[in-house]
């Protein structure tokens, strides 16, 4: 299924860290390579066109040995968010930060695996949503979609 998604990995001192991700690597179980932004703090961005090849992306980055892991931030876009969502190190593993004023949706969890798990859309709170009102907040999906 096609979902564009846009990730920036920023890091301190990091060059070493992401320098491997920044190649082809068939063995990863996502698919893509970072390209360097060129800032003096290091960072770093990607940018899918597929579900199921962004599976495992935060799991991956979660278990590399960062320099200064408190450092790290992931910022994901999906297509139909509002924004750019935060996950930072929190005991060991990449964990959302939420966003004042803004909330993950969910839709119900498809019947099968056969397509990958959905991330969610993270709007901006809206009362008078209807939409929003139909979605769920709480994870419908158990499969990690990242």
């Amino acid at each position: 299924m096609s979902r564009i998604a846009q990730v920036i990995v920023l890091a301190a001192f990091a060059d070493e860290v992401m320098e491997p991700l920044t190649r082809p690597d068939d063995s990863r179980s996502w698919r893509g390579e970072f390209t360097s932004l060129g800032l003096f703090s290091g960072g770093w961005v990607i940018e899918f066109h597929r579900e199921r090849t962004r599976s495992g992306l935060l799991a991956h980055l979660g278990s590399l040995a960062w320099p200064r892991p408190e450092s790290v931030q992931v910022l994901i876009h999906d297509e139909e968010d509002d924004c750019f969502g935060l996950w930072m190190m929190r005991d060991g593993a990449l964990t959302e930060v939420p966003l004042p004023r803004h909330q993950r949706f969910h839709l119900p969890a498809p019947e099968t695996d056969e397509y990958p798990p959905r991330p969610g859309f993270l709007w901006l709170v809206d009362p008078e949503s209807a939409v929003q009102r139909e979605l769920s907040t709480e994870r419908q999906d158990p499969r990690p979609p990242w």
